[in-house]
């Protein structure tokens, strides 16, 4: 089985072989990608990018991870414009991760799509399956957070620091905890006037 063959079989949700030669390989390969891309801190943003798309299957302009950024594979996450990552980030793409525009994450924020078999044998045989986690435009998650497979986070939402988001999380909201849980709407009454001095 090629490795193209073992994407689409992950990227369908039914239980793959972790542990083949060819996803090694590509494990190998994405922690060599991020090494350069970490290293390249205080480069000019256009060749850190370059970095980037030689391994994400999209990024939009003005997409930055501070170091140090760590990734499954790169090549099932697509990012927004003017995402922002902050120290830390890890993200198991085993599924796709896909991110909209003004996305910014906290400091040690973890995204997991992959998940090992529950039975044992089956788990010792490398058995995994994963699912999709998708994040809305302009959302905000907190330092520390953890996003499991299957999660979809909406528009404009604000994840609290620390969460363990293991449900879809609508638009507009306020959400936090352990297992995350809405806690308010966004509403006017949260605008407080602030402008950008920036030209």
């Amino acid at each position: 089985m090629t490795l193209e063959d073992q994407r689409a079989l992950m990227l369908s949700g039914r239980m793959y072989d972790d542990l083949t030669p060819e996803l090694i390989a590509a494990r190998a390969r994405a922690v060599g990608l991020t090494d350069a891309y970490n290293r390249s801190f205080g480069q000019p943003q256009a060749e850190r990018e370059a970095l980037l798309r030689a391994f994400l299957r999209d990024v939009g302009p003005g997409a930055l991870f501070e170091p140090n950024f760590r990734c499954e594979f790169g090549f099932n996450i697509s990012i927004g414009r003017s995402f922002y990552a902050n120290f830390d980030c890890v993200m198991l793409d085993g599924g796709e991760i896909t991110i909209g525009d003004h996305v910014l994450l906290g400091p040690r924020v973890g995204i997991y799509t992959s998940n090992h078999a529950i039975d044992p044998a089956e788990r010792v045989a490398g058995g995994c399956y994963a699912r999709p986690v998708t994040i809305g435009n302009r959302v905000w998650v907190g330092g520390g957070v953890q996003i499991t497979q299957g999660v979809s986070i909406g528009d404009d939402a604000i994840i609290g620091a620390g969460s363990v988001v293991t449900r879809d999380v609508p638009a507009g909201v306020i959400a936090a905890g352990v297992p995350c849980k809405v806690l308010r709407e966004i509403t006017e009454a949260d605008r407080t006037g602030f402008r950008s001095t920036r030209p």
